[in-house]
């Protein structure tokens, strides 16, 4: 799976951890003095913001993307000396792409947050009929907006148009590398299905699924420090009182708490989504035989054959039931949290409009990135199904024995046989 499309994928991702280390260490000690010497003017930490498109050419982040870049090439052209690989642009050079765009959306969701103190404060005080407010200041305030908008789309548009092409050419990778042991393979269950579809949606998913992992990190390391600077606004939080960094202890606490739960309710679904696949492979298997021969999928053994498909689904949707009531009821108390925390901040008049809007858009930021597990459980239950199969490809071509789910299968279909 990963062989196929990484040059040696263990020492790779261990390298690169490393690697990124000694970058994120270089840039918080001696950076901002090698930005300097080289002729960037880095704004101090308590400069104020530039709002609207300029956000994302200020000198720090063109210091950014220097770094970045640097650092990228210098990572690949390392492992082009160390261990060629034939997908090695697509894989480094591309993955540090989608690495970077998913970083730049982020960061227009943080310009437009920045955005929403001086808009929103700007209406309240239009409401309230004080200051010298004209259509002008409203205009321009919403051009803004969406000249941020417009990079977010323009981004967001090639990002997917490219994911589209590296996830086909992770499938390619796959498929060349299955299809080249097809020798070893082929008398496994389903092996046919495992190479054109499981291929097929494995990358699909690994492509989804790994963008909002590394959206939500990004969103992380965007997104805290935001919090923790708009903390100063919460006095207390309800029941609890005074903590320190209140939004972000509550934001770590909640979600902490929504991915436990919503895990301890999923436990089973990937063991069923496996066996879900299985009994539909060795329903489609024996009609594909039927159709060359005469002997086989007779309505006895086909209805055998469905009854295992429709018990295992029915065993599924039950484990989905009491699943689902428990994500359900978590997302809907999750929608109004925020606001459950700001009410002794709202009531002691200690937020204007725009700092009540940044604070439940940050907030709301922050929670999602720690509630991923909640928001991809089910993805991440098909993925692990999809895994599990292809694991068995894995153990062939290494010539070691096959999981043991796979295993049962074909005791199963020798006990048949015989």
């Amino acid at each position: 799976m990963f062989e196929s499309f990484f040059p040696r994928p263990k020492l790779l991702f261990i390298s690169l951890i490393a690697y990124v280390a000694l970058i994120v260490i270089f840039w918080v000690t001696i950076g901002d003095d090698v930005a300097t010497a080289i002729g960037f003017n880095l704004p101090a930490d308590d400069a104020e913001k530039v709002i609207g498109l300029g956000y994302f050419v200020t000198q720090d982040f063109l210091w950014f993307y220097l770094v970045y870049l640097v650092a990228t090439v210098s990572f690949w052209w390392a492992w082009t000396r160390l261990s060629p690989h034939p997908w090695q642009n697509w894989s480094i050079l591309g993955t540090a792409l989608i690495i970077f765009v998913t970083y730049y959306s982020v960061q227009v969701s943080v310009a437009i947050n920045y955005w929403y103190q001086p808009f929103y404060d700007l209406l309240q005080q239009a409401l309230d009929g004080k200051g010298d407010i004209v259509e002008a200041d409203f205009y321009w305030s919403a051009m803004d907006f969406l000249l941020i908008a417009m990079v977010y789309v323009i981004v967001a548009t090639g990002t997917n148009f490219f994911l589209s092409h590296y996830v086909f050419r992770w499938r390619t990778a796959m498929n060349d590398y299955y299809t080249g042991m097809w020798g070893r393979v082929r008398r496994i269950e389903g092996a046919s299905q495992r190479i054109q579809e499981d291929t097929m949606r494995f990358a699909d998913i690994m492509e989804s699924l790994g963008s909002r992992i590394i959206d939500a990190i990004m969103t992380l390391f965007a997104f805290l420090p935001l919090l923790l600077e708009l903390s100063v606004h919460v006095t207390e939080l309800p029941i609890v009182g005074k903590v320190p960094a209140p939004l972000v202890t509550a934001a770590v606490i909640w979600a902490l708490f929504g991915t436990t739960i919503l895990a301890l309710a999923g436990i089973k679904l990937p063991g069923l989504y496996f066996r879900n696949q299985r009994v539909e492979a060795a329903f489609r298997k024996e009609l594909v035989l039927g159709e060359d021969n005469a002997d086989r999928a007779d309505p006895i053994t086909l209805r055998e054959l469905f009854n295992n498909v429709r018990r295992n689904y029915f065993r599924l949707y039950f484990h989905y039931v009491y699943f689902n009531i428990v994500r359900n009821i978590y997302l809907q108390a999750n929608s109004v949290f925020s606001l459950f925390l700001l009410v002794p901040s709202i009531v002691a008049g200690g937020l204007t409009l725009g700092i009540f809007s940044r604070i439940t858009s940050a907030f709301g930021q922050v929670a999602s990135s720690f509630q991923f597990l909640v928001y991809s459980w089910s993805t991440i239950v098909e993925l692990m199904s999809i895994y599990k199969r292809l694991k068995a490809f894995e153990a062939a071509i290494a010539d070691q024995p096959l999981p043991a789910i796979d295993q049962e299968y074909i005791a199963l279909g020798k006990n048949a046989d015989g």
